[in-house]
């Protein structure tokens, strides 16, 4: 790709970006086509370091094999929502971030927490999923929630803009952890938090173990906060704020890879 059109979709999407924030300091539903306009220039920004800046994940990756963790009835069933975004301080007014949104389960029910003056970004980086998921958010009337596509290993979420970024039963589905995780630290606002629910089991399994995750995390500048193990729900639940200055990817070290399940 030329330099000329780089320069080109940087420029759209700032433009894209800066429109998405308006609406979301404003409390404005973003409208479905433009944020799947934005979804469609996005190709990463010039200038920005590349997958090859950054160390690969020393650990196996589990394909993405449905849109859901478990059917809504038994989540509700469960109270996992509740549950979740209790322990997370969700809170009327905030600002958060649902990454691996799918069908909409958490993204519905933050939306209802975080009210009227409160916005909700549903992100997801399968196309199809997230037409239907719009198509979700216009028959309910959610007016505070929006949605965007993402990437596989960038969230390409806007720069500080969250209280909360949730990453649930997906965490083990990202490729690229490091590169992930290091574009989505400037999302946060300075007090902001990512909150991640998985199964204790490793990735390969749909699961990441809680060492791995702190390791990876930490990796990228995070210090873990908070975590609690919560077999009503099936499975933990963990707190990660930023701290430190965002390191150079090529400073970066990566995790050892986790030890082989006994048996």
């Amino acid at each position: 790709m030329s330099q000329e059109r780089l320069n080109r979709l940087r420029d759209e999407i700032e433009a894209l970006d800066a429109e998405l924030v308006r609406l979301m300091e404003e409390r404005r539903p973003a409208p479905l086509l433009m944020l799947l306009a934005l979804a469609a220039c996005q190709n990463g920004s010039a200038g920005a370091p590349g997958d090859a800046a950054f160390p690969e994940a020393n650990r196996p990756v589990a394909s993405v094999v449905a849109t859901q963790f478990s059917n809504e009835p038994a989540r509700e069933a469960a109270n996992e929502a509740q549950v979740v975004m209790d322990w997370a301080g969700v809170r009327p007014g905030m600002t958060v971030a649902d990454i691996g949104a799918g069908e909409g389960y958490y993204t519905v029910r933050l939306g209802e927490r975080v009210g009227g003056k409160g916005r909700v970004l549903a992100q997801d980086i399968d196309q199809a999923v997230l037409t239907r998921l719009g198509e979700r958010v216009a028959r309910d009337r959610l007016d505070n929630v929006s949605i965007k596509l993402g990437a596989p290993d960038d969230p390409r979420l806007p720069e500080a803009s969250f209280d909360r970024v949730f990453m649930v039963h997906m965490y083990h589905e990202i490729a690229q952890p490091y590169a992930f995780l290091w574009r989505l630290r400037p999302a946060l606002k300075p007090d902001g938090e990512v909150i991640v629910v998985d199964a204790d089991r490793p990735t390969n399994r749909h699961g990441t173990p809680p060492a791995l995750l702190t390791c990876e995390l930490e990796a990228v500048g995070y210090t873990r906060t908070g975590f609690e193990l919560r077999p009503d729900i099936g499975a933990y639940i963990a707190r990660f704020r930023p701290s430190g200055e965002r390191p150079d990817p090529g400073a970066i070290q990566p995790c050892p890879a986790p030890e082989p399940a006994a048996g």
